[in-house]
Formats: C-alpha cells, structure tokens, sequence
C-alpha cells in the first residue's frame, strides 16, 4: 500500500490534566516506521491540542466561550507538536507541522497548496502531522474531532487507506450492549443509526462523525478502518486486514484495485454459481453480476453479506457483497432486469453484486476452462 492517513483521537493521546501519553504516541511511532520500511507513505492527523490546553489551564470541561477555546488549542498545539516531533526522533523520522481551516477545503488554490506542500513532504521522508487550526477559527470545531478532515485529506492526497484510531473497537451494533460489525460494504441508514455522538468532556464528534468521515472517504476510492488504538503498534496488522475493527469497503475501484482489499472481506457466507457469460462479463469486461446469468445460490446469507461467486466448473472466481438475501435471491435468479425490479419493491437497482463490491480471484475469465 503506498499511502495511508491515520487519524488519532484525543482519548488516546490525552491523558488528562494537561499531559500526553508518552508511551503511546512512542508506540504509534514505531508502528509507522514499520509501514515506512514497507514503502508506505503516511499522514498523520493527531487531535488533542485542545484537551491539553484545558488541562494546562486547569480546565474539566469543554469552554463554550469562543476565545477561551481557541486559548486552549493555542497552548496545547505547541504541546502536542513537540510530543510527535520528540518520539518521531527517536526513530530518525522528521515531522512537519500543518494547520488547516476549512476554507483550505473550499477554495481550489488552497487546497492545490495544500496538496503540494504534502506531497513534497512525503517524498522527502517526511511525516506530515495535521490538526485543524482551532486557535483562529471563527466557530466552534465542525469537523467533527478531526474525523471528516482526515477524510478529506484522503480524498484530497489520494490515499488508499484512511485509519481512524478511537477508544472504541470499531462500530458496534448498539454502544452499551451491541457486538462489532466488522465489515460495512455500503453506509445505509441502518448502519448510521448505530453510531452516537460522545460523552467525552475535552472532545467532539463520537462514532456519529466517524460515519460521516467514511462516507467521504470511501465515495472517493479511498478504504477506511475504524478500530482501538489501544495497541498502536498494531498498524501493519491493520493494514493487512488482520487487525479487529471496522472496515468500510471503498467504491468506484476497477478490477485490479479491489483484488486489494480481499484481506479484509469476512469469510463468506454462502455462494453464488453464474453461467459462463456471466462469469466473462465481471471479469473481462467489469460488470455487475445481474440475476439473469445467476444458475444457484447455496447457504443462507442476508443482505449486505460476502459470498463466493463460482464459475461452471465449480471453481471460486471471486467474492463479492450480495444486495440480496439468499431467500430473496431464489425468487429472481434467472431473472431479466424489470423483473427484479418488480418483485422487489425496496430496491431500485437490478444488480446482485456491484460491481464496486465485488472482488476477483482471478485475472481474466478462460474459455478453455469450459
């Protein structure tokens, strides 16, 4: 992978009363200098600096008075900065401080600025460390604890993957009682309901904005995992999909960039069985896999769920997230377009698998082998 941004919240930074987690910002440090050593470029958006100016200041909970805010991150960048700049030195890594506005998004010029400074730094080995400038902003933070800036950072360095690091494990099916949905092939607004906002007392935003920042991120092209960043030197785990988490499968990818991510689809649920033309549209030509070139559907999967796509000779071709449930998909295999459309009134798209969820195994679709 060439490019990731990892995004860090003040929960895991902060440790209260004006003082940062020493020995888990060292920890981060080493796990990006493992990615380095890979070849991975990486962006780091680190919250915090207001959280730590509260604590300088002797502040419990979060100012609602403007200047007394932008105070506070005024004091607790400098502090934040020179924890990242001191552990990154340890491991022969240089830093580079950028603060950004959401006007640095808006107007084409700058954001092109912003895009230079970057990339120049990361071919110079550099590491990037970014947090909104909240010591001049004219409002309260909008971005959402960071989490939508890492997203648009993302999307704006074109990076493949964004890492969201929290208190949490991932998103969860309710926040008190709920069990960790580990993969999410499309935000719907089921998948929104399950996020809340926080409680914390020095930050903002909660999963809720974390969804947000996915939306973002994944309409561009770009991945994201959302996880604990407990274990900060887990991240080359992340990257290999085998850390637990929350992934967001990525849309718009051709054939050979969604090869990538087959790590981190969960293990399938049932299989799908196409016909030879179906099986030489997904692959030569990039299509949808549609009802009508579907011969069988085996096991019991719902919506939204992995399965394994097979050609005619009983040979796995490619794993795939089906919009239908199998007991739905029984009513309409073989089925021409209008019809589906027909029998299933909650759906507006014919396609079983889309073709920006669906994973190949393989290249290219032999005729030999039939």
């Amino acid at each position: 992978m060439s490019r990731v941004v990892i995004k860090l919240g003040t929960g895991l930074l902060s440790a209260g009363d004006g003082n940062i987690r020493e020995e888990r910002v060292s920890q981060i440090c080493s796990g990006i200098e493992s990615l380095k050593d890979q070849g991975t470029e990486v962006i780091i958006v680190s919250s915090g600096a207001v959280g730590l100016g509260m604590g300088k200041l002797g502040l419990e909970s979060r100012p609602t008075e403007l200047s007394l805010l932008r105070s506070c991150a005024s004091i607790g960048q400098s502090e934040l900065m020179h924890a990242w700049k001191s552990a990154f030195s340890n491991h022969g890594i240089m830093t580079a401080q950028i603060l950004l506005t959401r006007e640095d998004f808006n107007q084409q010029t700058r954001s092109r600025k912003v895009q230079e400074t970057i990339e120049t730094l990361l071919a110079r080995g550099v590491v990037p460390v970014i947090n909104e400038n909240d010591s001049i902003s004219d409002e309260e933070l909008k971005f959402g604890d960071n989490d939508v800036l890492s997203a648009l950072l993302a999307s704006l360095c074109l990076a493949e993957l964004l890492i969201i690091l929290t208190t949490a494990k991932g998103l969860m099916t309710h926040a008190s009682s709920g069990v960790l949905v580990p993969f999410v092939s499309e935000i719907t607004p089921e998948i929104e309901g399950m996020a809340e906002g926080t409680t914390s007392s020095t930050a903002v935003g909660g999963m809720a904005t974390k969804i947000e920042a996915a939306k973002v991120a994944t309409k561009s092209g770009c991945a994201v995992f959302i996880g604990s960043g407990e274990t900060p030197g887990r991240l080359p785990q992340i990257i290999d999909g085998k850390a637990e988490g929350t992934f967001f499968a990525p849309a718009g990818l051709d054939l050979n960039q969604r090869k990538k991510w087959l790590a981190f689809f969960p293990n399938p649920k049932g299989s799908i069985e196409i016909d030879q033309g179906a099986c030489e549209a997904i692959l030569d030509k990039g299509a949808n896999l549609l009802a009508s070139g579907i011969v069988r559907a085996s096991g019991l999967f719902g919506r939204s769920e992995v399965v394994s796509i097979i050609n005619p000779l009983g040979k796995i071709i490619a794993r795939g997230i089906s919009r239908f449930a199998s007991h739905e998909l029984e009513q309409v295999i073989g089925s021409d377009n209008e019809t589906i459309l027909k029998i299933h009134s909650w759906s507006n798209r014919p396609e079983v698998v889309h073709r920006d969820f669906l994973a190949p195994l393989i290249n290219k679709c032999d005729p030999s082998e039939n």
